[in-house]
């Protein structure tokens, strides 16, 4: 070999490793698998082939193709190309098939020829794409990771062009490792996120039905885990009805599970003393300091008092929480600023106080979590007033059309949780 001959040997391999280096970047550049399986698609055409495609199968071995890439564009058909595939057959498989049972990588020449006969209708459709845009040389290679199948990465090569070969195998095969890892790491990431938000949503509560009372919880649409924001609302043996609203800090399951013991210390401690909030809040803060040192939540407990045909005050604890909205039946809004205090897990020796605030009929008082109002790079008086234009225009409406206009408004881009507890109180009788 001489000094030419290792130079260009030399060139290629550090080609290929650019490539899988710059593949594996676009995988971890985003949450959502699809588009990180585009990103590597752009990555791999043209450098590697003309077109290459990625087909996924879910839990019960149903294939579906999620990306169709062609160095030209305007190459690809008017129709979708994207979609579910037909099922895997059980005999007389096809390339496609035995790869997604898990053979290969296979490399294939000669796949456009009208001699090449469909065994089954998952040929056919791959066939029809060799057809559609042009393959001369094919390799098909599984997505296998802890030693199951997750699909198929195909990369093609049409005329005009060197034929993909044996050498092209390896650098395939490891390419698609790369994406089945990323694939696996992403399903395994929605599932926690799934049971996460599924034990989230299965401890919060049913509303006491003698008040107009509405709740509302989102987990973030930008990222893919879940909070500690939680609400609750429950009828005190003396008759008072509470309203709480928390979030505790952290972004995992560790942090929802957190939030459902927080909830139900709270219930426990407000049964059975009936004390003023900010002395609630106090007992609470003592008992979380002790099982959850080093963590740190924020909680407002409010009691609403007086008959249910009015007048109605408003007895509130705030430990570090955004402040409540305050909403009258006019439009005028304004925050509820008093009784606030420490967050819960600093120090329980500083005092909770607590604040009272009478209610006017036909008001409408909103507790929420910072979701609702923090976004990055933004000071919080501007969330808050955005907040208060928001609700001042939704004064009048039903009480489920503010909760749901006040998060498509306002929370669709939000990084964090979101949950909302809304209290609308009736015209006073007579």
């Amino acid at each position: 070999m001489d000094d030419y001959d290792l130079d260009e040997t030399l060139q290629q391999t550090l080609t290929r490793l650019t490539l899988l280096s710059e593949a594996t970047s676009a995988l971890s550049s985003t949450l959502d698998i699809e588009e990180g399986l585009r990103r590597v698609c752009r990555i791999v055409v043209p450098r590697l082939g003309d077109w290459c495609v990625v087909d996924l199968q879910d839990e019960q071995d149903h294939p579906h193709r999620v990306c169709v890439m062609h160095r030209g564009p305007r190459a690809l058909p008017t129709d979708a190309l994207e979609g579910c595939l037909p099922p895997l057959p059980k005999t007389n498989p096809g390339p496609l098939a035995r790869v997604l049972r898990g053979a290969g990588p296979l490399l294939l020449t000669g796949v456009t020829t009208q001699e090449t006969v469909p065994t089954n209708p998952l040929h056919a459709r791959q066939l029809e794409l060799f057809a559609h845009i042009g393959a001369d040389s094919v390799i098909i290679a599984p997505l296998r990771a802890r030693r199951q199948v997750l699909g198929a990465l195909t990369i093609a090569r049409t005329g005009g062009r060197e034929a993909l070969c044996e050498q092209d195998l390896a650098l395939v095969d490891d390419l698609a490792h790369r994406i089945a890892l990323a694939v696996d790491n992403a399903r395994l990431h929605q599932e926690t996120q799934r049971i996460a938000e599924r034990l989230q949503r299965s401890l919060l509560p049913e509303l006491p039905r003698h008040l107009e009372l509405t709740a509302r919880y989102t987990p973030s649409r930008t990222t893919a885990e879940v909070g500690g924001d939680w609400y609750d609302s429950f009828l005190l043996p003396n008759g008072d009805t509470t309203l709480i609203i928390g979030d505790v800090t952290g972004h995992d399951l560790r942090s929802a599970v957190t939030m459902s013991h927080l909830r139900n210390m709270l219930r426990g401690i407000a049964c059975d003393r009936q004390e003023p909030p900010g002395r609630i809040l106090h007992r609470l803060d003592r008992a979380y300091l002790i099982l959850y040192g080093g963590a740190t939540a924020s909680c407002i407990y409010a009691l609403l008092t007086g008959p249910d045909t009015g007048p109605w005050m408003l007895n509130y604890a705030n430990a570090g929480h955004p402040p409540p909205l305050l909403i009258t039946h006019e439009g005028d809004t304004r925050y509820l600023e008093d009784g606030h205090g420490p967050l819960l897990g600093v120090d329980p020796g500083l005092p909770h106080p607590h604040a009272t605030e009478p209610l006017p009929a036909r008001a409408t008082l909103l507790l929420y979590t910072d979701g609702l109002i923090e976004r990055r790079g933004e000071s919080l008086d501007h969330g808050l007033t955005r907040l208060r234009q928001h609700a001042a225009a939704l004064a009048r409406e039903p009480l489920d059309v503010l909760c749901d206009e006040l998060l498509s408004g306002l929370a669709q881009n939000s990084t964090d949780d979101v949950a909302l507890l809304a209290l609308r109180l009736p015209p006073v009788a007579g």
